[in-house]
Formats: C-alpha cells, structure tokens, sequence
C-alpha cells in the first residue's frame, strides 16, 4: 500500500505549482507515474499517409448517431444523473471544425469504470460502458448524452481520489492527429488536492477543463444540461495530455 499521505502530496502540489505555462507538467512530481510515462526521447516524424493506408476511416456513413446516446446502448437504464453535454469544436480563430470525429469514455456513476484493470470495489452498471462518439455537425457542435461520472480512487497514494470527469478524444484530419484531454465539472471538491488536474499550473488553462452547467441545455424533467468547448489551439487552446491515460493506475 502507498504510504504517501494525502496532505504530503498536497505539500508537494503547492510548492512544484509555481505558475508556468498553459500545458500540463510532463514530470509534475505529485503525479508519480508522470515522471515514468512521459515521453523522454526526441519525437519521430510519421508519414500520414502511410498510416492511413492502414488505419479505419470515419465518416457519417461509419458512425451512427446512436453512438453518442451511452444510456440506450443495452438492454435497460444505467444509474445516475443523466445529463447531455454539448459544446463545439474550434480552432485557435474561433472558426468551427466540422466533421471530425469525437469520442468520449468515462466511469460509471459508482466511478468504475468496465474494464479488467479497474478493481474499485464498486458496482459495475450493466447497462452503462461508458464509451461514446460523434461527428461535429457543420457548426462544429457535438453532443453526447450520458451519465455523470462518479469519482474514484486510484494508486497515486493513500486515500487519494480523481474528481468526476470525462476522457475527450478528438481526431482532426488524420490518426496522426488525434488528442486527448478530460472534461471536469463545475465545484469539484477534490480539484485541489488532485495531481492529476494540478499538473496544469496555470490555473486559467485548468479552468478552461471545466465544463458549464447550462440550464438551456437541460432538458425538463429528463436530463440536466453542460456545455464545454474545445479549442484545438492558440491562447484558449484546451490543454491536452501528453502521456499515458493514468487508469493504467487504477
């Protein structure tokens, strides 16, 4: 068992957030595994074209609208707080990126996610993966209807926990282009004492990860209602994660 208390990573988390710039800290201290799992040797050009010779190929024709519905996949109603969440695709301009592929996966409302590493001794919900894509219309706007998240624990140290959240990925023009990032929500208690959410030490890009409760966006008596945009780049970009998911950790 992890002997690093939850006070001494946070210790570590106040004096290592000097401010800095916008992108997550690859070797962020607090985040154990960051110091092992981020790249550390000189990144390798990749044809595009080569891979796409062999990678899957997306379009309207090959991705259902269904797919962005995670409540109606099987048989029955998962548990928890539906909600849609909504947003739109941008670039660095403010211009909208139509037709790109976005997915999304998530934990469970008990904050398990269905997967053979994840041995958090909570329910799995039969009727909930937890996985998800879409196609942005021509406007840029995606939307996924699903339920919240739970928080969960993991083995960063003792008693340590993730806020709720939702893993992001977005492909642009080729599979050499995809990007991945998580979405929180709105007065998370555990944000500060997260390592994870702290790596970003510009506190402006950690708030920019945060999704909006939008009451236009909820639907009555049926689902509440979030709205998050992703930039893909310039001074608003959404900050993306340069290292391996960290649920290889749970």
């Amino acid at each position: 068992m992890n002997l690093i208390t939850q006070d001494e990573i946070s210790a570590e988390i106040a004096a290592a957030s000097t401010p800095g710039g916008p992108q997550p800290r690859l070797d962020f201290g607090p985040y154990r595994s960051s110091l092992l799992r981020h790249p550390t040797k000189d990144l390798r050009h990749a044809d595009p074209e080569t891979i796409e010779l062999v990678s899957p190929v997306f379009g309207p024709q090959d991705v259902d609208p269904l797919e962005a519905d995670l409540t109606i996949q099987h048989g029955g109603e998962p548990i928890g707080e539906r909600m849609v969440v909504t947003g739109r695709v941008l670039d660095g301009d403010g211009r909208p990126v139509p037709h790109q592929l976005v997915e999304v996966w998530q934990a469970n409302a008990a904050g398990r996610y269905i997967h053979q590493r994840d041995q958090h001794p909570a329910p799995i919900d039969p009727h909930f993966t937890g996985v998800g894509r879409c196609l942005t219309d021509a406007d840029g706007t995606y939307a996924f209807t699903t339920i919240k998240p739970g928080p969960y624990p993991w083995k960063n140290h003792r008693n340590a926990w993730r806020p709720a959240h939702i893993h992001f990925s977005v492909f642009g023009r080729a599979f050499t282009q995809r990007l991945v990032t998580q979405m929180y929500f709105p007065g998370d208690p555990l944000f500060a004492l997260d390592p994870i959410y702290q790596a970003i030490t510009d506190e402006a890009a950690r708030d920019r990860l945060v999704a909006t409760y939008d009451h236009e966006v909820t639907r009555p008596e049926w689902s509440t209602g979030y709205r998050w945009d992703i930039v893909l780049d310039g001074a608003d970009a959404v900050r993306f994660e340069a290292h391996l998911d960290e649920e290889d950790d749970a």
